[in-house]
């Protein structure tokens, strides 16, 4: 294994002037690398270096473009570009805090063989300098690149040395290199050589530039040559007679002279937009809305009826009843009046398939214009989540159909487990399969395990002959696929166990030699865990050990496919492949393995600090101006999901988007769905409301995010959108128009009031990386929707992003390396401001939360097919716990400075009352459980919570009661969910509000006032023995101090209700409206809590049944005996009337 070594140290931004650096404080050295070369000569590799190889700084303001003639053969920049790549996605890149940062040269990443060209450890010819065992360059089909005309196989060291220390010669035939002829694909498809870039200007910045010149550049992209119709329309230029459009009073439209304008009969062509809204039908929504005005005011009279009539027989009761019937009120109405808005709303691919990848004036070729995509999948320990269900949803995000060169997918292993690692490297390898089968055959879904287990048809609509036989190939090989991901762990410890045997023999060895006389003693070498190339792994071993444990190892970045061609790569009939690729496109997605770097005594903020370690790293490699976050086990389940979600981003407006939540969908659910997982009524009813108002609230997956809105940028034109609260009374004040870019105005700051940020201020922000930094224009650039209508505003001409993306080099993925070191966070905004925010268990709710108090917008994306689906709890005990996580999530946000409460002007007001029930609706369990005991006290003192069943009281009740089935109903008919779904979410509202919600508040004040906090543990008890059901684990039962409550609830009410019948059987004056009173609300607590009674009765017909013989006989022996204590009024004997025998 070659390693080269990379000196790190943070970087800083360059000076601006050399007036401007002798008034600043010095800066600190800036990051410097260099790799040792096959040779054993050190050469520089600091990105300074490379961005000023091509010429001095006293030319950045032209560039001269010598035309490539017989005498004149540059040497083409791209060749030695795509060599580095390659080189880079064969390393494996490790460094942090204090440590220098090494580029492995891995040999093989897994034991079994990789055959894609775009994988790490691909299999190539040898190099044939004398001494040189490296891997020679190679295209993107594999094949073999081979500078020289005499095909000399050299390898990219060796070439690196042949170019800068050898004059260009070949070491085979000694004449020079002529690397202008080697790029042949190039030349064929048209594209012309890239320009030298202007000097002392970064990888961002020169891109940046490229694309903003395309806003009025006169030139094609793709042919390179004068575009004459494009400078008769973009200006004032005519060529005399014969125009077919001539310009009327010097211009074309109503634009300044600045102005890009278009003719008019360009302008006056059909505009589609890309998304619609769909309203509900006034039929459905206005008696909704009516209903809830109309219970409101029956709440309001029943609580003033309630508080005028006491019950003086039992004020207590009548006390507490009231206090929790007021704030059960407050509650409806914080949950019910963000719902009076509700929209649906519908997408248009094809109109986004016109827009961005039809060829055009501004796209000739057709090539996609849609920006760049990063996908975020994050894992932290393989034992609780299985490597296999990882790897699943990773090459589901690699089968997406979306554009493959604009589509990037990151993992983040939390745990740095070298099971996670290998596990990644499989799937990528078993993606040379699987993503062209899908393509080629249009499969649905692209989760191989979700695919082979369906229950339809899996021919149905499938065309083509050789369907079958592809089906029957692929399945086997996900079969044998399957067998290597579970045998990892076990590969994996013996090949640690062999060399951990021979590094103890050459250790015993070297000792004997050293001490040939004295006696020796056992030698103790740490056991490591080892990779498949033979070299210790950087991450956590198996055994942990300093500098090797979960919250101990070192910063490691992994290029497991390298970012593909521009163009499309077909494939070939060959007979060597599995199945036949013709005219398929072959190419995989960017695919990159990332564990931060962890030390102790630093906090790592959990999943929130490995989502922004995630955004800094892939913000320096691929910069996609979007991000979707999913877990690990959630995949994509409809291919076309990131194409609805970009149709909401590339709209009219939607610059203002910071994120788009895509619906939770869930797997292996129980038919009854017991204990409500699928949560339809909060994802089909709440989160379409919100649609309606600012949007929905984020819910930690299944989000596509705008990246400058992470960043924590205001959305553009918030002055224009918001208003003071007088502006209504008094006119606005008409601001004079600043000369400030476009640009520099998106890019803004609330707590800024200049037009154009102060990039000065960004390393106190971001950290101090000048590439990070540097990135963030080019991202607010690409991810703006395209200026096709006079009334998009902040747009992008169409075609800007047809350029290539930038080759990684090593100096790209070193940079990378020390944005996830643990000290880079330190003296920055991220986790405060910028990114996914710290301080709470539910992140995610925060940290849209944020973005909406700053003014931006979301949607909510609900398609036809679901896009997403992963797995939920199905055990009692396990759902408890998820809920307990999410409401102490809430309690926190409660007694936080992120309490809607204190939210900006910017919000609106329904949109904070959505927030401040998020934050109070788990304080609603004290009222819930002291009135799921009121049945029961009502029973056992004979009272009830008014002095008697008056006309009034029931009239009120009815009202109430009824007004609620007629909201349930119609809110069944505006969202499509059912009436059963509707109430099992009813019956776990009190489930969980007994047990979980509960142990939240209690947890959470603790927590404020004493500092305390508790973990709540369970143990389980018993277990499912059928392996063969689906379903097993909804029979496990696992005790937790969370089921006390409810299971009180439950004894307390059965108790009460016999004692309340036998007291009124045997009274001498029965008080049967008193007894139906509390049977009612007794019966009405029980059929809420029968799931979870059935949950903690396990399998059904495991009950022994005299464990329901041994509960009646308890229930009646106790009822009978507070008769004999208590007799009922008027009687003077022990029992009243009741006489043992």
């Amino acid at each position: 294994m070659a390693s080269k070594s990379f000196k790190a140290t943070r970087s800083s931004l360059s000076a601006t002037s050399d007036a401007s650096e002798a008034q600043k404080p010095p800066l600190p050295p800036t990051v410097t690398f260099a790799r040792r070369t096959s040779s054993g000569r050190y050469s520089s590799y600091s990105r300074d270096d490379l961005d000023s190889e091509l010429g001095s700084n006293d030319f950045v303001n032209y560039t001269v473009h010598l035309p490539p003639t017989p005498d004149n053969q540059p040497m083409d920049s791209t060749i030695s570009q795509k060599v580095e790549e390659q080189y880079v996605s064969s390393s494996l890149f490790t460094g942090g805090f204090n440590s220098i940062t090494r580029a492995h040269l891995m040999d093989k990443v897994i034991e079994s063989e990789t055959n894609h060209p775009q994988m790490a450890g691909a299999k190539g010819s040898s190099c044939a300098i004398p001494g040189c065992d490296s891997k020679v360059m190679s295209d993107e089909r594999g094949e073999d690149i081979l500078p020289c005309e005499c095909d000399y196989k050299i390898c990219r060291d060796c070439y690196v040395d042949a170019v800068k220390t050898g004059d260009g010669m070949c070491p085979g035939c000694k004449e020079p290199y002529k690397n202008t002829e080697l790029d042949e694909g190039a030349v064929d498809n048209g594209r012309p050589l890239p320009l030298p870039p202007p000097n002392g200007m970064s990888k961002m910045e020169r891109r940046l530039s490229l694309m903003k010149s395309t806003k009025s550049a006169l030139m094609r992209s793709q042919t390179g040559d004068f575009d004459h119709n494009r400078w008769l329309f973009e200006t004032k230029g005519t060529y005399g007679y014969g125009n077919a459009i001539w310009p009327k009073e010097g211009n074309f439209g109503n634009g300044k002279d600045d102005d890009v304008v278009e003719p008019t009969e360009l302008m006056n062509r059909p505009w589609r937009p890309l998304t619609r809204k769909l309203k509900i039908p006034a039929a459905i929504l206005s008696p909704y809305r009516l209903i809830i005005f109309i219970r409101m005011i029956a709440l309001v009279l029943f609580l003033e009826w309630r508080v005028r009539h006491k019950n003086t027989d039992a004020i207590w009761l009548w006390g507490m009843s009231v206090v929790c019937e007021i704030w059960f009120a407050f509650s409806w109405l914080l949950d019910q009046l963000p719902k009076l808005c509700p929209i649906n709303r519908s997408t248009d691919l094809n109109v986004l398939k016109e827009k961005f990848e039809t060829p055009s004036p501004d796209n000739p070729t057709g090539k996609s214009d849609l920006p760049g995509i990063d996908v975020f999948v994050s894992t932290a320990d393989p034992e609780k989540e299985p490597p296999l269900v990882t790897a699943n949803t990773i090459l589901s995000i690699l089968a997406a159909d979306y554009p493959v060169e604009k589509l990037s997918c990151y993992v983040s292993d939390d745990g740095g487990a070298l099971l996670t690692f290998e596990a990644m490297a499989e799937a990528a390898s078993f993606a040379n399969v699987w993503i062209p089968f899908c393509r080629k055959h249009d499969i649905e879904p692209r989760n191989p395990e979700s695919y082979f287990n369906l229950k339809r048809d899996p021919y149905k609509n499938k065309v083509k002959p050789d369907f079958v036989k592809d089906r029957r190939r692929v399945k086997r090989e996900y079969d044998e696929f399957k067998v290597r991901i579970n045998g990892l762990p076990e590969s994996i410890r013996r090949r640690s166990d062999a060399f951990h045997a021979r590094e103890e023999i050459k250790a015993m060895k070297l000792q004997r030699q050293n001490r040939e006389d004295e006696p020796t003693e056992p030698v103790k070498i740490s056991k490591a865990t080892w990779m498949a190339d033979g070299s210790h792994w950087p991450g956590t071993w198996l055994n942990s050990s300093p500098e090797h444990s979960k919250g101990d190892h070192a910063g490691i970045i992994q290029v497991m496919l390298k970012p593909p061609s521009d163009e499309p790569l077909l494939g070939s009939a060959d007979d060597t492949k599995l199945i036949d690729m013709t005219d398929i496109d072959i190419r995989l997605p960017l695919l990159v393995y990332v564990s931060r770097e962890k030390r102790p005594g630093y906090d790592h903020n959990k999943k929130a600090g490995a989502m922004n370690a995630l955004v800094r790293a892939s913000a320096i490699m691929s910069n996609g101006p979007f991000i979707l976050n999913l877990d690990c086990d959630h995949y994509i389940y409809n291919s076309k999901a990131m194409r609805e979600g970009m149709c909401f981003m590339m709209d009219r407006g939607g610059d203002r988007l910071c994120y788009v939540q895509f619906p939770q969908r869930f797997e292996g659910i129980d038919p009854s769905d017991r204990y409500a997982n699928h949560n339809t009524v909060f994802f089909d009813v709440n989160m379409r409301a919100l649609d309606g108002l600012q949007g929905p609230v984020y819910v930690g997956t299944g989000c596509l995010f705008r990246r400058v809105a992470l960043y924590g940028f205001d959305p553009p034109r918030s002055k224009e959108h918001h208003a003071p609260c007088c502006s209504c009374c008094f006119g606005r004040n008409k601001k004079k128009h600043s000369n400030t870019s476009e640009e520099n105005r998106a890019l803004k700051m609330g707590d800024s009031d200049d037009e154009e940020m102060n990039l000065s201020f960004f390393p106190k922000k971001f950290g101090n990386s000048s590439f990070l930094i540097d990135s963030i224009p080019v991202a607010e650039f690409q991810g703006r929707p395209l200026a096709d209508h006079p009334a998009v505003k902040n747009g992008r001409r169409p075609g800007a992003l047809t350029i290539p993306r930038e080759l990684l080099d090593a100096s790209t993925v070193a940079e990378a390396i020390s944005v996830i070191s643990c000290w880079y966070e330190d003296k920055t905004e991220w986790g405060q401001r910028v990114g996914w925010i710290y301080g709470s268990v539910t992140e995610d709710v925060v940290t849209g939360y944020r973005m909406h108090n700053r003014g931006w917008k979301s949607v909510y994306c609900v398609t036809k097919r679901d896009a997403f689906r992963g797995t939920a709890p199905i055990n009692l005990t396990d759902r408890l716990h998820q809920v307990l996580r999410w409401a102490t999530g809430s309690v926190e946000i409660f007694f936080s400075r992120n309490n809607a409460i204190l939210a900006s002007p910017k919000m609106k007001i329904l949109q904070r009352i959505a927030y401040l029930n998020v934050g109070i609706y788990p304080f609603t369990s004290f009222f819930l459980i002291v009135y799921c005991f009121l049945p029961a006290l009502s029973l056992f003192s004979g009272q009830f919570i008014v002095q008697t069943l008056s006309v009034t009281f029931l009239a009120y009740l009815l009202a109430i009661s009824v007004t609620l089935c007629i909201l349930a109903v119609l809110e069944i008919k505006w969202s499509g969910i059912e009436l059963e779904e509707w109430w099992r979410n009813e019956q776990f509202w009190l489930i969980g509000g007994t047990s979980a919600h509960l142990a939240a508040v209690l947890q959470g004040l603790l927590k404020v006032v004493a500092g305390i906090e508790i973990s709540f543990t369970l143990t389980s008890k018993s277990g499912g023995d059928d392996v063969d059901d689906e379903f097993a684990d909804l029979y496990v039962v696992k005790w937790s101090s969370l089921m006390i409550p409810p299971i009180t609830i439950m004894m307390v009410n059965i108790i009460a209700i016999a004692v309340g019948v036998s007291r009124t059987i045997y009274s001498t004056i029965p008080q049967w409206s008193r007894l139906l009173g509390g049977v009612f609300f007794s019966f009405w607590v029980l059929s809420h809590l029968y799931p979870f009674a059935k949950g903690l009765m396990g399998r059904r017909g495991k009950t022994p049944t005299i464990v329901f013989v041994w509960s009646g006989l308890i229930a009646i022996i106790i009822s009978l005996l507070w008769v004999a204590i208590n007799p009922p009024a008027g009687t003077d004997q022990i029992g009243g009337s009741f006489q043992f025998p």
